[in-house]
């Protein structure tokens, strides 16, 4: 259930967290609570929905650069998912039921004919479910498309995850556990490894405005279901590529330095037939990394 109540429109001003436009909140009702999520609209014209990654620092800024290009000829619109960014972070026992019921509720309610979607990593799941119920999406944009959580990647049984995400969640010890996990030094390693490829890019001052996001109220649990693999929208590659026998318009981004088991998961994807896939520059973080290049081969898409 969702309640169609929005705070006033207001200019973006928070440097590092925000795609440049005007900022209103989505106020959704989950099981009798009701949360303030954040969104943000940038530019006119015919409308596409941005959506972030889920990662530790998940941020709708991280599409500011895609944003940038786009708005020149279309309006975008950017989401906070619950429990990251700038939405409410409440200590629920995320799992996919909300993510799914969060991003139909919003489309729904937001817009009144089919739009173009562009999403990052984990985001493709929840928008390849949505996109069986016909005339949501018109076109569906998934820029380095992944299904399973860091743990799950690693091997981790589903026992060793639960107790893993039951530790962050805890008081003490949790709180311990995710500040080890997001130090500037952890963040930096991270980026490094397998979200950006240029290394110089991850200044001080980055990995700053990252810690920053990790840094709100309530906000080790969200990231906690992600990383351990309780927001994997699917639990095979089967599950995840029947996703995608829909009659839509697809196009798939790889990332040319992403991960092998990622990269493996892509190109699953990219064999289907009809499926469109362009190879760029990046690995899981390529759409902000290399958003100007996305942003290239995303515009021809969109208006074909």
């Amino acid at each position: 259930m969702s309640a169609l109540t929005q705070t006033p429109a207001t200019r973006s001003t928070a440097a590092g967290q925000d795609i440049g436009g005007t900022v209103q909140k989505y106020h959704w009702t989950w099981q009798g609570q009701t949360f303030a999520v954040a969104y943000e609209t940038r530019g006119e014209g015919a409308l596409v929905l941005l959506l972030p990654a889920f990662s530790t620092v998940s941020t709708r800024a991280e599409m500011r650069g895609l944003a940038e290009k786009l708005a020149a000829q279309y309006q975008v619109i950017a989401l906070d998912w619950l429990g990251f960014g700038q939405s409410d972070r409440p200590p629920l026992d995320y799992q996919p039921a909300i993510y799914h019921q969060l991003l139909q509720d919003f489309v729904r309610d937001t817009f009144s004919t089919p739009i173009a979607v562009i999403a990052a990593g984990h985001a493709a799941g929840y928008v390849m479910q949505l996109a069986q119920q016909p005339g949501v999406f018109s076109r569906i944009v998934l820029v380095a498309p992944t299904w399973r959580g860091p743990l799950t990647v690693m091997g981790a049984s589903k026992s060793v995850a639960r107790m893993v995400r039951g530790l962050v969640r805890s008081p003490l010890v949790g709180q311990a556990l995710y500040q080890a996990n997001t130090t500037p030094a952890f963040l930096r390693l991270m980026y490094g490894r397998h979200v950006y490829v240029d290394k110089a890019r991850l200044t001080p001052e980055f990995i700053a405005q990252k810690r920053e996001i990790t840094q709100q109220p309530g906000a080790r649990f969200a990231p906690a279901a992600f990383v351990t693999g309780a927001l994997d929208p699917v639990t095979n590659r089967a599950d995840f590529l029947r996703l995608f026998q829909v009659s839509l318009p697809i196009m798939v981004i790889i990332g040319q330095q992403a991960p092998p088991a990622s990269t493996a998961e892509m190109e699953a994807i990219a064999s289907i037939p009809e499926i469109q896939t362009r190879k760029l520059p990046g690995t899981l973080g390529l759409h902000e990394e290399y958003a100007a290049e996305v942003a290239e081969v995303v515009l021809p898409f969109l208006s074909s």
